[in-house]
């Protein structure tokens, strides 16, 4: 079974944020790396780059596949966790500590559209 962190708010898609007052800290769960297997390449857009609610801004590959990853808030990028960049493998190694970016965001409102970890788990059903 995967790990799903209570605190954390889910996408669909296999996306978490865990919201820091304005700043949302942005990764993919444990489910998405588990599914990806050994995580080779991970690309994400620039520090000021707006993204969109449910729109890619970023990719992820694998050995075994490529997969886009989706915001699950609209916002700027205010950082990028280069050390992800660098070394995809730490995803691997636990999803929800070594987050991808971390946006400015726009609108609080947002967060509603997304699963808490129960909804989220019943997805993985």
């Amino acid at each position: 079974m995967s790990k799903v962190l209570e605190n954390l708010k889910y996408v669909k898609s296999h996306e978490w944020i865990r919201v820091e007052g304005k700043v949302g800290v942005i990764g993919i769960t444990d489910y998405a790396q588990g599914s990806l297997g050994a995580l080779v390449y991970v690309e994400l857009g620039d520090v000021g780059d707006e993204i969109k609610q449910f729109s890619e801004f970023g990719a992820v590959e694998s050995v075994k596949a490529a997969s886009d990853i989706f915001a699950p808030v609209s916002g700027k990028i205010i950082e990028i966790n280069q050390e992800v960049v660098d070394s995809p493998e730490l995803i691997n190694e636990d999803a929800y500590a070594n987050w991808l970016i971390k946006v400015e965001i726009e609108d609080e409102k947002e967060l509603e559209n997304l699963l808490n970890a129960a909804a989220y788990r019943e997805t993985l059903q």
